[in-house]
């Protein structure tokens, strides 16, 4: 199982970190599977980093094995989705991307991909024109529409399958809205897509 993960998706999002870039391809990286925390196991902050952010994004979960899909058939190749939190270790990130370095490790580190609940697709009508949110210690800090993603579910697992064979099992992250923010031991997180909480953990 693989983790890919879309950044800089959503345009307010980029501009909060990135100022006014605009990108003609998905930025694709990836998390191993060592990363995956899930069914509310709590989120362990990393002494190694001064600030981890958190990064609520709806994940999507492949079903099928695929290569060169075409984007006319690329939603037969997921059956699942969710909420889930990309975490990032931002110093670490920044000191990469300043030197010219890949920030793989700021991305990658154990626990940093958060896993809701799945929920079958079919119980939406439309992934892109769903909203999702996230709360912080009881306050919502992130909210996101799928409408508003620069390249959309279907195109990124077209893409992607360009490069690389999606297997079943593999997950999709789908890139993160604008409110990131950092995290501190002892706060709650709560994922919500649409009205329905599919995460829910602490940081450690």
């Amino acid at each position: 199982m693989k983790i890919l993960a879309v950044g800089m998706n959503y345009a307010a999002h980029t501009r909060e970190l990135h100022g006014d870039v605009q990108n003609e391809e998905p930025v694709i990286f990836m998390k191993p599977d060592s990363a995956v925390i899930q069914k509310g196991k709590p989120f362990f902050l990393p002494d190694y980093s001064q600030r981890v952010d958190y990064e609520c994004e709806l994940v999507v979960r492949i079903n099928r094995l695929g290569k060169h899909i075409s984007q006319r058939f690329a939603s037969r190749y997921y059956d699942a989705v969710t909420v889930g939190i990309d975490f990032t270790a931002r110093d670490i990130q920044q000191r990469a991307r300043e030197k010219g370095n890949p920030w793989t490790i700021s991305k990658g580190f154990d626990g940093s991909a958060a896993l809701g609940e799945f929920v079958p697709k079919e119980q939406f009508k439309d992934l892109q024109d769903l909203h999702f949110h996230l709360d912080l210690d009881g306050k919502t800090v992130q909210q996101g529409y799928t409408g508003d993603m620069q390249f959309k579910i279907d195109e990124l697992i077209s893409y992607v399958s360009q490069f690389m064979t999606l297997k079943i099992g593999d997950l999709l992250f789908t890139g993160t809205p604008v409110g990131v923010g950092p995290v501190s031991i002892g706060q709650r997180l709560e994922g919500y897509l649409e009205d329905q909480k599919l995460l829910d953990f602490y940081v450690r």
